[in-house]
């Protein structure tokens, strides 16, 4: 039986009538997990060395950016938020923290919730490094004409809306 996905967007046929393609039938230039990590990690590695001008980690620079338009999350969230382990962000806080960039705060309708909040110098540090990722940002997406990347974007969300476990 043929899957209604594969209908028109494989050219290989399937063998056997339960049987999936095999990853050599879609070849990994068309396989999409393994081009978003492909390009998820060149993203980071070329990200990573950029914010060693600002001493600054690529998982600080996610908080610091989640920070920026949302502040006020909890640990978990944040965690979520930034792909980063739990006990990771806890060690990234305390960094941040340190360096004046946020404060935690618990929340009033539970004090054993802390909100993680940016500082005006966390502020100042985001708006410091931005430049440089936004420029990463273009070159990413240079030759990607305006209908390609919203369709890209309406594609990206959709994928992300069917793999949501939890809140994010």
């Amino acid at each position: 039986m043929k899957s209604p996905f594969l209908d028109g967007i494989l050219v290989s046929e399937i063998s056997g009538d339960d049987q999936p393609p095999s990853l050599g039938e879609i070849g990994l230039n068309h396989f999409a997990p393994y081009l978003i990590n492909r390009i998820s990690a060149r993203w980071t590695a070329r990200l990573s060395e950029q914010l060693k001008a600002f001493n600054m980690t690529t998982v600080q620079m996610r908080t610091l950016s989640v920070l920026s338009i949302n502040s006020g999350q909890t640990i978990n969230d944040l965690a979520a938020l930034t792909i980063s382990e739990q006990s990771t962000m806890s060690r990234t806080l305390d960094t941040l923290e340190e360096q004046g960039f946020i404060e935690r705060r618990a929340r009033p309708e539970d004090m054993r919730v802390r909100k993680i909040t940016i500082t005006d110098a966390g502020r100042a540090a985001f708006e410091a490094f931005w430049p440089t990722m936004f420029q990463s940002y273009e070159a990413m997406f240079k030759d990607v004409d305006a209908a390609e990347y919203y369709a890209f974007l309406s594609t990206l969300q959709k994928i992300l809306r069917n793999t949501r476990e939890g809140d994010f």
